[in-house]
């Protein structure tokens, strides 16, 4: 039996995509491998938000190799899409497809197989149209699905690559959504996260439907316990929209909004499409409607132009509102940006003071968030085993720890949580 290893770098959209990947394989008869192991084949999904992503993806590229010197090796991805010239660089690299016609990766090994030279088969993104249809039934060592449903960027912040890399908004079809999340509920999975590059855009293109009417359907669907959705924007909790989903009981009561900065001026400069008071109001608003709910940020620090008096609005800001998980970045230059152009520019010292200082503040309340959970019975969604213990996520997205003599990796187990251990909640079955 032939074999197959992936590694993948970045976002959950190119978590899916390998795992769709996956499944087209052992649907032609390979064997799935460690990407350590000797492999026919490698397959490494790039990235390229950071610079390190696309160092990364570079390293990941020449360690297949290494393994089997007469396997292939196919660069497919974000990275691939953005720089194919400079991945075709490399020498032990064979194929390069880019961010679209994954689903064909076969029929470009049989390609390179004959020919036996290198492919490059990325093509021009923004002029795609179409979002490419890649179904899961099932994942690997997973007890929650993501599920891609929307693919592409419009937005174009000043400081992103990626609406370059992806392409134009393209949305799944609305029916091969809940025939998937049916089929998925029927192999044993409980949740599903929805997911995209910019995944409240989802129905854009078709017109007529939202991301909001995708929820409130799959709130429908039997078996399903857990919704939850990726990234979004202030703009997408308005007040109706928020009421909508208040009514979905299987929605989960955590979201990622993202911020990227608390100063206007700074928000201005990067191209984001919100000021300071939308975003709080947005905030405000799914606490009223949402119990215990969690909301998590990203926040990019040392932007160009941005002051000291810039970042400390930024750092009042976000004690102001108490979210409760920062993903703290330090700004680094994509070449092919607006923002790689400005001029004014912050020092990586200073950075690093600015991450330090938002880190410690995330630690901060998200401890204080995790604490007024003591003494309270929750759900907890087992995922995995370690020694006696079995852990698992609260549907606010908190990690917890059970002790059980038990099986129950993949159940739902009402939990009273007693204490707290570093970051993760100590609780019994109930």
């Amino acid at each position: 039996m032939k074999k197959v290893a992936f590694y993948t770098l970045g976002c959950r959209v190119n978590q899916y995509e390998t795992e769709a990947m996956a499944e087209i394989f052992e649907k032609n008869g390979y064997e799935v491998v460690n990407f350590e192991d000797y492999s026919d084949v490698y397959v490494i999904n790039t990235c390229t938000v950071t610079s390190i992503g696309d160092k990364k993806s570079r390293q990941m590229i020449r360690r297949a190799k290494k393994n089997n010197k007469d396997a292939i090796v196919i660069a497919v991805g974000c990275y691939a899409q953005v720089a194919p010239d400079e991945v075709s660089k490399i020498d032990d690299v064979d194929i390069i497809i880019g961010t679209d016609n994954k689903s064909k990766i076969l029929d470009y090994i049989n390609e390179f197989n004959q020919s036996k030279k290198k492919l490059n088969k990325v093509k021009n993104i923004m002029t795609v149209r179409e979002f490419e249809e890649m179904e899961i039934d099932h994942y690997q060592d997973k007890t929650r699905a993501f599920l891609k449903i929307q693919d592409g960027c419009d937005r174009f912040c000043s400081y992103c690559l990626i609406p370059y890399a992806r392409g134009p908004v393209r949305s799944k079809k609305f029916e091969t959504i809940i025939e998937e999340v049916n089929r998925l509920v029927e192999n044993g999975y409980k949740e599903v996260i929805l997911s995209g590059i910019h995944v409240a855009s989802y129905g854009k293109d078709i017109g007529n439907i939202t991301l909001v009417d995708v929820i409130e359907k799959l709130n429908e669907v039997n078996g399903l316990e857990r919704i939850r959705i990726g990234s979004v924007e202030p703009s997408f909790f308005n007040i109706e929209n928020i009421k909508r989903l208040a009514n979905c009981n299987k929605l989960c009561e955590h979201f990622h909004l993202s911020l990227q900065s608390g100063c206007n001026e700074t928000l201005k400069r990067m191209n984001r499409r919100y000021t300071t008071d939308e975003y709080k109001e947005a905030v405000l608003n799914l606490r009223r409607h949402f119990n215990d709910v969690s909301i998590t940020t990203d926040v990019i620090v040392g932007f160009p132009g941005e002051t000291i008096e810039e970042f400390n609005k930024t750092y009042n800001f976000l004690e102001e509102i108490k979210l409760n998980k920062l993903h703290v970045f330090k700004y680094s230059p994509r070449k092919g940006t607006k923002a790689a152009e400005f001029k004014e520019t912050v020092d990586n010292e200073e950075k690093e003071r600015r991450s330090k200082l938002l880190i410690e503040l995330s630690d901060k309340y998200e401890k204080e968030f995790n604490k007024k959970l003591i003494g309270k019975i929750v759900d907890v969604l087992i995922e995995e085993k370690k020694e006696d213990s079995y852990y698992g996520y609260t549907r606010n997205y908190v990690k917890v720890e059970i002790k059980s003599k038990n099986n129950i990796e993949g159940e739902i187990i009402n939990t009273k949580i007693n204490d707290m251990n570093n970051d993760i909640l100590v609780g019994e079955m109930v």
